[in-house]
Order: C-alpha cells, then sequence, then structure tokens
C-alpha cells in the first residue's frame, strides 16, 4: 500500500486555484490542484509520485491521486494554445508561478497552514464580484477567453473587469482566437453550457467579439427578430439565451444543453425578406448544426439529438393538432421506439424551446404529454406476434397499422 510522503525542509507545496477560490465563496470544493515549490521531478518520482504531464510537470499523489504540479513559468513563442515554452525549475517561486494564471480570483494559494497567498488580489476581487485578469500575459493565450466567459455563467453575479474585456477584444482584432483548435473550443463550451447561466458565456464572448469568430452560427441569431405573437422577446439570439438557461435551471444533461443551443440555428441563414417569420427553418438548421458540430467534433451523442431537435421541434410543438398517422410518423422521425432515452431527451429540448420566451415559464407544455401516451400506446403493440403472422414483405406496414389504431384509441379518441 503506498505511504503518505514525507515533504523535506525545502520543499513547499500550496493548494492553488479554483480549491481555494471557492473555499473562500462558501462553495464545495471538487478538484484540488497544487504547486509545488523547490522541487524537481526526481525529487517527486522518489516520493512515490507518479508522472502524468505531457507538456510539463505533473504529478498524481500516491495517496490521494491529486494533481500536483511544479512550479512553472510559460514563454510564449507562436501563436495558439500550445505556442509556449514551459520552464519548471527549484527556483521558480509561487508567486511566479500565480503569475501566468487567468484570474486574480484563480490565482491564490493556501500553505500546509491553511495561510492564503494573495499577491494579485484575487481576495478583493472574490469581495467585488469581479473577473480580472492577472498580467498581461494573459493575452498570449486564447483559451482564457473562453475560459472566462465559462466562469462568467458560472458565476453570473460577477462581471467581467473593463480592462479584461478591453484586452480579450484585442486578442481577437489579432487574430489569437483563429488559432484556437476544434477540441479545446468544445471542451470550453461544453462546460460552459453545464454552468448555471449559459447565456453568459455567449454575453461575454459576443461582447470581446469571439463568438462571431468562434461560433459564428450562433452569432447569426442576435438581431434576427422573430413573430412577436409567439415570441414576445422578438430577437433570435436573445430567445437563444433564455433557452439555455431555463436548460440550466432544470439541471438537465450536456445532450439536451446542446441540443437547445443548436434548435433554431436556421433561422440565422432565414432570408431577410422573410423576416420576422422563419418558415422551414428547421430543415434549413440541420445543415447549419451539421457544419457547426462537423468543425467542433461534437460527440455524437450531443450531435445526434441537435439534429433530430433542430429538425423536428417545430413539428413537436405542433402535436396536438396531429391526427394518429402523424403522431406515429413524428415518433419515428426521431428513432423513439428504438431509443426512448434520447426521446425524452428530445422532449425536454423542446420543452426548453417552448418555455424560453417572457411569461411562457409557467405554462404547461401539452405537446409532450401528447407524444409520451402516443409513444406508450405504440409500444404495447406486440411487433413480434403481427411479424409470426404476417408475410415478411408486409409486417413493417401492419406493424404501423397495429401503431396508429393503438395511437387512435389511447390518444385520439381518448380526447374525444
Amino acid at each position: 500500500m503506498a505511504q503518505e510522503p514525507v515533504f523535506p525542509p525545502h520543499i513547499r507545496v500550496y493548494t492553488v486555484g479554483g480549491a481555494v477560490r471557492d473555499r473562500l465563496l462558501g462553495l464545495p470544493v471538487q478538484d484540488r490542484d497544487h504547486v509545488v515549490v523547490g522541487a524537481t521531478p526526481e525529487d517527486l518520482t522518489r516520493l512515490g509520485f507518479r508522472p502524468v504531464g505531457k507538456d510539463f510537470p505533473v504529478f498524481l499523489h500516491p495517496v490521494s491521486n491529486e494533481e500536483y504540479a511544479l512550479a512553472r513559468t510559460e514563454r510564449k513563442t507562436a501563436r495558439g494554445y500550445k505556442g509556449f515554452q514551459v520552464y519548471a525549475a527549484p527556483d521558480v517561486t509561487l508567486e511566479a508561478d500565480l503569475r501566468r494564471r487567468d484570474l486574480t480570483v484563480n490565482a491564490m494559494a493556501e500553505d500546509a497552514q491553511g495561510r492564503l497567498i494573495d499577491p494579485y488580489g484575487g481576495l478583493s476581487d472574490l469581495h467585488a464580484r469581479m473577473l480580472r485578469h492577472v498580467s498581461e500575459a494573459f493575452a498570449e493565450d486564447p483559451v482564457r477567453i473562453l475560459r472566462v466567459a465559462r466562469f462568467a455563467a458560472r458565476f453570473p453575479e460577477f462581471d467581467v473587469a473593463a480592462e479584461t474585456l478591453a484586452l480579450m477584444s484585442g486578442m481577437v482584432a489579432d487574430g489569437e482566437v483563429d488559432a484556437l483548435v476544434p477540441e479545446r473550443v468544445w471542451q470550453e463550451l461544453s462546460r460552459g453550457l453545464m454552468e448555471r447561466r449559459p447565456s453568459r458565456m455567449l454575453a461575454v464572448l459576443r461582447a470581446c467579439g469571439a463568438l462571431a469568430r468562434a461560433l459564428p452560427e450562433v452569432e447569426a441569431l442576435y438581431g434576427v427578430p422573430q413573430d412577436p405573437a409567439s415570441h414576445p422577446e422578438s430577437d433570435a439570439g436573445v430567445h437563444l439565451g433564455r433557452v439555455l438557461d431555463w436548460t440550466a435551471e432544470q439541471g438537465w444533461e450536456l445532450p439536451v444543453r446542446f441540443a437547445a443551443l443548436a434548435h433554431d440555428l436556421g433561422k440565422g441563414v432565414t432570408p431577410r425578406s422573410d423576416w420576422p417569420r422563419h418558415d422551414g427553418h428547421e430543415e434549413r438548421g440541420v445543415a447549419v448544426l451539421k457544419s457547426l458540430a462537423g468543425r467542433l467534433r461534437v460527440p455524437n451523442e450531443c450531435r445526434e439529438l441537435a439534429q433530430a431537435v433542430t429538425r423536428w421541434h417545430g413539428l413537436a410543438h405542433r402535436a396536438e393538432q396531429l391526427d394518429e398517422a402523424g403522431l406515429l410518423e413524428l415518433l419515428e422521425h426521431v428513432d423513439a421506439f428504438r431509443r426512448p432515452e434520447r426521446f425524452r431527451q428530445f422532449l425536454r429540448a423542446c420543452a426548453a424551446d417552448f418555455h424560453g420566451r417572457p411569461g411562457w415559464e409557467t405554462r404547461e407544455y401539452a405537446p409532450a404529454a401528447r407524444l409520451q401516451v402516443a409513444l406508450a400506446a405504440a409500444l404495447r403493440v406486440d411487433a413480434a406476434d403481427i411479424a409470426m403472422r404476417s408475410e415478411p414483405a408486409g409486417i413493417g406496414d401492419a406493424v404501423r397499422v397495429a401503431r396508429r389504431a393503438a395511437i387512435r384509441r389511447a390518444v385520439v379518441e381518448g380526447e374525444g
């Protein structure tokens, strides 16, 4: 069994970053990261730590498996988030390591006795509810733009400092955002969607001009009018933010939140001559979604649900007007029979679209109940029994006839 390492006096260990920030905010501490000052990689290996870092020296504690990184500095050598030369050695101080971090609230540390080390004013910014960059080195890493937007979504009561927003805008103008690789954009976007108020992430990215560069399909929704009879908020981008925040309030999973992000992308390519109507935006949106999801290499679970929601959410909203044939057709379109769990997610995303409008937050989303009753009725049809009694070429049609009849009895006639 691994034993707790005993550090010699010349090696000093500090808890850093989010663990310190969240403790000071009174929030649960999820992950604890540590910086080791005065050590070499060989020192940590002799103490039983396991090396895991590829780009700089990071080790796993032999007992807790928490991350311990050697204090390091970074020097910009090329565009993008990988264009850095890392220096990690025993002479790197804690203050030098903290200076390379993104925000002052993430640049605090605690020693083994729990004493706070705060060389860049992080505690003051916590009290002021301010997200502020530590130094001008912030501009060297474009991922930090996405991280600030994500933190704004996590802490919606915090403001982004004006000088930080100006620095981010300058980075966008200099083309740093264009050097981001798709995997990092998706990583930060997906994490931001899972925060308390995802709309804040989009708002911050828009404010510095990064949304148009990283997610032009989403940027295209802002300023696009909608029919005020069904969308009191009018602006398609404003509606998107409300829909995303609804999914967050419900605590729904990432595929639902990404589907919510994508559901109205087709409105961004509606011809101006058709505004404020968006007839056919569902079908147009599928092509836009495929472009976005392909570029960001979105995981299949998120991509497939988003495609179903984008294409069929309008029909789902009209479920109360559909007869048994229309209800069955919609269920087949969204693959509800083979994937009932994904169908539940489909209905969640559609409900978020419905509720994401001023004054509609507490209305009942009646189409969901009707579609659930229709699916339950159709699932009670014994397809295996029908297959045994039918010619092979006619099995599919016979099952559909039986399912339509079951839906009619349970839904259409049941409402009569």
